[in-house]
């Protein structure tokens, strides 16, 4: 049975939800309805539109994989202030960053939306910019999303780049430092798993990001986002089911799937917190041309130090003291 929200409830609390919905709805449906825009313009007298917009996409095409473009103003308007506080989302530091060294950060676990990754390093929400002067941050995410027109130069300025190798070595190349990409290692497969009091991570085999942190001498940094998996419940769909069969053949065709989930109203997160733990960065020594023995050794010491930080802070954040990691 729905229960609706009593008149009483304080305006903030409103904006909170308001703007988390957008948030959502924008993920489900501004890619179609710009695509929708864009082509009906053409049978309108407002073709000129959609033709300028055109040559502007052409000309931008390749921003996605330079580094995209950060607006700050943009980044730190105050209506990200208030998707934290839907949940909350907090951002807790463990160590420095040293802004003269560039950062290669591996995100987990997934969840079903990555509401942590983005709320910290595509806003100033958390107050990313001020616990790590100096830094910039930006979030790897499928190439799929800068296919859509205006969806695209909306992702592109809160710095979401596309996921190749491309993309991830204009950024971590940088001369000067003071660059961060944020990684969501265990991807779409991961998200299949992502339940409240999930901890399955899809990073055993995961060692394409150990290699480019080696050729290009960028340090690791280990994240931890206790919370990320509770914010949705999702249809069973364990390994066996005719869902999993068909949401794991989509995957391993488009690189995407389909995930079915639920949460305090249709497709509206649960309010539960989200805490996002950042780790002390691993030392990277820049190894143009890594053997796999090297990649294998430094893959399996980010593992441990994943291990510990996940250790070291589950007891604060309601984590049961049996209850450890699964990589697989």
């Amino acid at each position: 049975m729905v229960e609706f929200a009593p008149l009483c409830v304080p305006w903030k609390r409103r904006l909170q939800t308001l703007v988390v919905l957008q948030a959502v709805s924008c993920l489900v449906s501004m890619a179609i309805l710009s695509y929708v825009v864009f082509i009906g313009l053409l049978f309108t007298r407002f073709w000129i539109i959609s033709i300028l917009y055109a040559v502007w996409w052409y000309l931008d095409r390749a921003k996605p994989w330079q580094g995209s473009r950060h607006i700050d103003v943009l980044r730190r308007w105050s209506v990200w202030k208030y998707m934290k506080d839907y949940f909350p989302i907090s951002l807790v530091k463990t160590a420095d960053l040293d802004p003269s060294r560039n950062y290669l950060v591996g995100y987990h676990p997934h969840g079903i939306a990555t509401v942590g990754a983005f709320t910290n390093f595509c806003t100033d929400g958390t107050g990313f910019s001020s616990l790590f002067p100096g830094i910039r941050s930006h979030l790897m995410v499928l190439n799929l999303c800068f296919w859509a027109p205006v969806f695209r130069d909306y992702i592109i300025i809160s710095g979401m780049v596309a996921a190749d190798k491309e993309s991830a070595s204009h950024i971590l190349s940088r001369e000067g430092g003071g660059n961060l990409l944020a990684i969501v290692v265990g991807g779409v497969q991961e998200a299949l798993d992502a339940r409240p009091g999930g901890y399955k991570l899809v990073l055993r085999n995961r060692k394409g990001f150990i290699r480019l942190a080696l050729m290009h001498g960028a340090d690791l940094v280990p994240i931890f986002s206790f919370g990320e998996n509770d914010i949705y419940d999702q249809v069973e769909n364990s390994p066996g089911t005719w869902l999993r069969w068909f949401q794991d053949g989509l995957q391993r065709v488009t690189r995407g799937s389909i995930l079915l989930v639920y949460g305090s109203f249709g497709l509206m997160p649960y309010r539960r917190p989200i805490t996002t733990v950042v780790g002390k960065p691993i030392e990277v020594q820049k190894t143009p041309h890594p053997s796999q023995e090297e990649v294998d050794r430094l893959h399996q010491h980010y593992m441990t130090e994943l291990e510990n930080l996940f250790e070291a802070h589950k007891l604060k954040y309601n984590v049961p003291r049996d209850q450890h990691l699964e990589f697989y």
